[in-house]
């Protein structure tokens, strides 16, 4: 009866055309000669046949030929989707909902949101958030690879150097400024200025406990942007707390996906509000989430929301978003705030003809 498991490596290997032969020497209880046919070793291995002798294996094992990847263009292009988290939609959408509010909250009464701008922020999203963890994975590929979350990112196994990454960046942001050229001058100077907090986030983790605050204020720009994409300026009166409620909402998600990596940034000495926090996560978050809301009712007292606009503030606050377990999910889930804000600022407004209409109805009688 053979003790030890077959180990792939040990002994003599003869590499012939498809089959490879080991002799291995392995631990036995009896010198009796054993037969096996088409047994498994592995994922990839099957025996042919195999014997014992004076405690001398031979074994006879096919494997299944490398899986080469299909097309050359796809192998290529998958490290820079990876660089910029192209299959985690959930970041450019966190970027992405705020420019919705603002651009819902800037429509005419009784019209749906601007759809040319809802898409050109769309793509402005994708652009920005890739560009932003392309700034991100440069700044920190000595750290990530310290990191059991991000010891497999592009730059740190090398599939991608950082020359390339120069380039790909470039490329973003050349597509992020075309983008930005399609709206007005004023949104086209208030957005470039978000480049400096682009750039600087990464650098926060190395000198402050607060770095979600500067992501909060730099990944909700877009509620600045979207409203002088569509009056050319900004009125801070509704533009200011629906900003502070996005800092706020920031603030409370990334601390919640902080949690997850809390002992790898004690032991590299990278600051956080998770690491800040500590045992009091949970009354922080609870702030955050108050903050938030509350700055979410100022915006809509000061823009005369109607019914669909608080049902929507109610809705959020009755979501599960709030236990810092299961960090990852929880940072998912937060996108449900997202759509569930655009579509009561956009209903609210739709119904705000019809009270403007009913209030002239009442005049005229």
């Amino acid at each position: 009866m053979i003790i030890q498991t077959f180990a792939r490596g040990i002994g003599t290997k003869l590499k012939l055309p498809v089959i490879h032969v080991y002799y291995k020497t392995l631990s036995t209880k009896s010198r009796d000669t054993s037969l096996c046919v088409n047994q498994s070793i592995s994922t990839n291995t099957n025996i042919a046949r195999c014997c014992s002798v004076d405690s001398k294996v031979l074994v006879t094992e096919q494997t299944k030929p490398v899986n080469l990847p299909k097309n050359i263009v796809i192998s290529t292009i998958k490290p820079y989707l990876e660089l910029m988290r192209f299959s985690k939609p959930t970041g450019w959408l966190l970027l992405y909902w705020p420019c919705t509010w603002s651009i819902a909250l800037a429509s005419t009464a009784g019209e749906l949101p601007n759809f040319e701008m809802l898409g050109l922020f769309g793509l402005g999203a994708v652009m920005m958030r890739g560009a932003g963890c392309t700034i991100n994975d440069m700044w920190d590929k000595d750290i990530d690879k310290n990191v059991e979350r991000t010891k497999n990112r592009p730059l740190v196994i090398k599939s991608l150097s950082m020359f390339d990454a120069w380039v790909f960046l470039a490329g973003q942001l050349g597509l992020s400024l075309i983008v930005l050229l399609q709206l007005n001058l004023y949104t086209i100077v208030v957005g470039a200025s978000s480049l400096v907090l682009v750039t600087l986030y990464p650098l926060m983790k190395r000198i402050t406990y607060w770095p979600q605050f500067v992501l909060g204020l730099t990944f909700n720009w877009g509620a600045l942007l979207g409203w002088s994409a569509i009056h050319s300026s900004i009125d801070f009166s509704a533009c200011l707390p629906l900003y502070a409620a996005g800092v706020a909402w920031t603030l409370f998600y990334d601390t919640i996906y902080g949690l997850q990596d809390r002992k790898d940034d004690n032991k590299h000495n990278i600051y956080s509000t998770a690491v800040l926090f500590g045992s009091k996560s949970k009354f922080w978050l609870t702030s955050f989430a108050t903050m938030s809301l509350s700055s979410l009712v100022t915006c809509g007292v000061n823009t005369g929301q109607t019914w669909p606009y608080y049902l929507a503030v109610g809705a959020v606050r009755t979501l599960d978003i709030y236990n810092p377990k299961d960090c990852g999910d929880k940072f998912v889930s937060n996108n449900h705030v997202g759509w569930i804000m655009f579509l009561g600022i956009a209903l609210s407004t739709l119904l705000k003809k019809s009270d403007e209409n009913e209030n002239m109805n009442l005049i005229s009688d």
